[in-house]
């Protein structure tokens, strides 16, 4: 199997490993190749989608691709996928396509358990592009005849990936009382489920990806914080956390959203390394 990886990070570094290990032959696009460049059995690719003048010329002729290029800044339109779509030509189009999108797609759930057949509900510009995105590649891929399998990623969490310059800057929280539900997922494992999309999912597809574990965001930083040893965060109410925080930091503290990933479990087949945040976290720090 030929896998073209459209954005290798952390979690495409992560996938690019498994899929060499399992015999695949792997090509991975990156704006930089800081990350990329120490994996070894991969053809690696540096650009960006978002030169407009230049686009890069992907090899996407009959190979799988794992699309996890997220957004630009700004606007409710994921301009790269445009870019990246426009200029697959036809005869080159990929064998099938997932994308990793995002749950923040479903907007603020109070304390209902989202499956995927909850309408999608963006509040906010970020979720907007993500919606968009979705959108682009249903629209490309039905006229192209193209697989499309769609994974909505719960909080990602992991080696690199924890918030210790907030804790260490004793940003508060919001008040648990008022603070929304989350869910995570770890980042190794976030990888191993790609694999699994392209391997079992079928046209059409979405899947909710998280490790069904629910809390609430103070959860998550309270169990960092004493597994370091050191003080919990301070605790706000509503109108000091819109006056301290960021809007994104913000909104992350008060949607709330339960997601249900069961359907994951059972169509993919998926085994967790990190079924749990405590073990999650114990392997993170």
């Amino acid at each position: 199997m030929n896998l073209l990886i459209a954005g290798c990070g952390d979690v495409g570094s992560k996938v690019a490993k498994i899929a060499v290990q399992q015999g695949m032959a792997v090509t991975a696009f990156a704006r930089s190749g800081d990350r990329a460049a120490a994996l070894q059995g991969i053809t690696l690719l540096t650009g960006s989608l978002d030169d407009q003048d230049h686009p890069p010329l992907l090899p996407t002729k009959g190979v799988e691709v794992i699309y996890l290029i997220p957004p630009p800044g700004g606007g409710i339109r994921d301009s790269r996928v445009s870019t990246f779509l426009q200029n697959i030509k036809e005869g080159d189009e990929p064998s099938k396509i997932v994308y990793l999108s995002t749950t923040s797609v479903y907007g603020d759930c109070g304390d209902r358990l989202i499956d995927e057949t909850w309408p999608v509900n963006p509040a906010n510009h970020t979720a907007r592009r993500r919606c968009d995105a979705e959108e682009q590649f249903r629209a490309w891929c039905a006229v192209r005849h193209i697989p499309l399998i769609i994974l909505r990623v719960s909080g990602i969490y992991g080696p690199g990936r924890l918030p210790l310059q907030r804790i260490q800057n004793r940003e508060p929280l919001l008040d648990a009382t008022i603070s929304g539900y989350t869910n995570r997922i770890h980042s190794e494992d976030l990888a191993e489920i790609c694999l699994k999309a392209l391997e079992r999912g079928d046209d059409g597809d979405i899947f909710n990806v998280s490790d069904n574990e629910i809390s609430k965001m103070n959860d998550y930083f309270n169990l960092i914080t004493d597994m370091l040893g050191v003080e919990r965060l301070p605790q706000v109410g509503l109108d000091e956390a819109r006056r301290v925080m960021s809007p994104l930091m913000f909104g992350y503290m008060t949607e709330s959203r339960r997601i249900d990933s069961s359907r994951m479990f059972s169509k993919l087949g998926v085994k967790l390394k990190y079924p749990t945040l405590l073990e999650g976290l114990k392997a993170s720090l």
